[in-house]
């Protein structure tokens, strides 16, 4: 694990290989991003701490024990004290490390040590998300995490109505999670208002990054007040979010748990070789003889469909994401996968963002991945919260360039 203050750091038979891989201080005008420099090799982790022993406030301790925690995960040990102190916050690890909490915990104590004092009515903790349910899942958790702590929160999102958002936001939220093209759209209203806004949080913003949402969320920060806390959390680290961070944080810390841009240790990697019209034929199999939730990617929305239907048709209960499902058809598939009712979802990148659901046993690229942030986004879906998981990719004639974009990060040619 490193600890680092400003400026931050520059994320035919199968070969299995394993992963090696308090109140906000005043601020001066923040001067042009500096030039950017490497982290040096992560420190070992130090040893969790019991939630217990953090002094929270008595109700989110509650909520924590109603969810079955006791200690804090890597990411966790390392970020809480900064959260709490104040600090800017810049936090890189890998997927499934508990870095949801690792936000929403410190800023549940926060406000309920304020008893929202000043500004009644108003939003004073704002998380940007790149996805509707991602979105929906930090606000489960914040409910979660809050349910003793009575502190109300919302979800907001595109493909749903905006009036009864409109009304909400007016009465007075004070976590709002929201997706940066809806909330550009009631800030475009004058619905909204961050002027008591005192913590923003970007959740997964190299997703963000790669979806388009950067100008979106360049405009959204630019219009919030610079008396802010701001706390960036991402799996990979782009140059674009790192100068992003520097541009808009003042002397931010940087933490580093694992290898920056990297899958989890817990993954095992796979490549199996497949003549491209018989990789249907060798996934029906693959699926007979395995027994976990497993979620498969495609590149297209048409490959989803048809994919899934396929292996339907060969009585393998199978839910497709994509974005041309409509959102309640999306929200069923997520829903249906999580509880069992379908034992595999196939989905492609975009669709899957964000996806958080525990226990997904295989991770297999039906289509080999654009690119190496790509494919560690992909296989993030399983080996979470230190559970282990199998990455699986499927390799044809043709396939050869793009396997080598990914073999360079992740050495999955061996």
């Amino acid at each position: 694990m490193t600890l680092q203050t400003n400026p931050l750091p520059r994320g035919r038979r199968r070969r299995t290989v394993r992963s090696s891989s308090s109140a906000p201080r005043s601020r001066r005008a923040r001067p042009e991003a500096p030039a950017l420099t490497l982290v040096p090799e992560a420190a070992p982790p130090e040893p969790p701490l019991a939630f217990d022993s953090l002094g929270l406030d008595p109700a989110v301790q509650l909520g924590i024990a109603d969810r079955g925690f006791s200690h804090t995960t890597p990411v966790q040990t390392a970020v809480l004290p900064l959260i709490r102190e104040g600090r800017d916050l810049v936090a890189c690890a890998e997927t499934g490390t508990g870095k949801t909490a690792a936000f929403v915990l410190p800023i549940l104590d926060r406000l309920l040590q304020q008893s929202l004092s000043g500004h009644a009515g108003a939003t004073k903790v704002l998380v940007l998300t790149p996805t509707r349910e991602l979105a929906v899942q930090v606000d489960d958790d914040v409910q979660g995490f809050g349910y003793h702590a009575g502190i109300s929160s919302m979800a907001v999102y595109g493909g749903v109505p905006m009036d009864p958002q409109v009304r909400a936001l007016a009465a007075g939220v004070p976590v709002v999670v929201a997706t940066p093209g809806r909330l550009i759209d009631h800030m475009r209203s004058g619905g909204t208002s961050f002027d008591g806004l005192e913590v923003l949080v970007l959740d997964e913003a190299d997703r963000m990054l790669d979806m388009g949402f950067w100008p979106d969320v360049r405009r959204i920060v630019g219009a919030l007040p610079r008396e802010r806390q701001t706390l960036l959390f991402s799996a990979t680290m782009p140059d674009e979010v790192m100068q992003f961070a520097n541009a808009i944080m003042r002397e931010p810390a940087f933490v580093q748990v694992g290898q920056r841009n990297a899958a989890a240790r817990t993954i095992t990697h796979a490549v199996e070789h497949v003549p491209r019209g018989q990789k249907t034929d060798w996934l029906v199999r693959f699926l007979r003889d395995e027994t976990g939730p497993i979620l498969v990617f495609v590149r297209t929305r048409r490959g989803a469909e048809q994919l899934a239907r396929a292996l339907a048709g060969r009585r393998i209960r199978t839910a497709a994401l994509h974005a041309d499902r409509t959102q309640r058809e999306r929200m069923a598939a997520v829903e249906g996968f999580r509880s069992g009712q379908y034992r595999v979802l196939v989905a492609t990148d975009i669709a899957a963002r964000g996806l958080d659901i525990d226990g997904i046993t295989h991770v297999i690229n039906y289509d080999v991945p654009h690119s190496s942030n790509a494919y560690v986004h992909r296989v993030g879906r399983t080996g979470r919260a230190l559970s282990t998981g199998t990455a699986l990719t499927l390799v044809s004639p043709g396939d050869e360039r793009a396997l080598q974009a990914v073999a360079d990060h992740i050495p999955l040619a061996g």
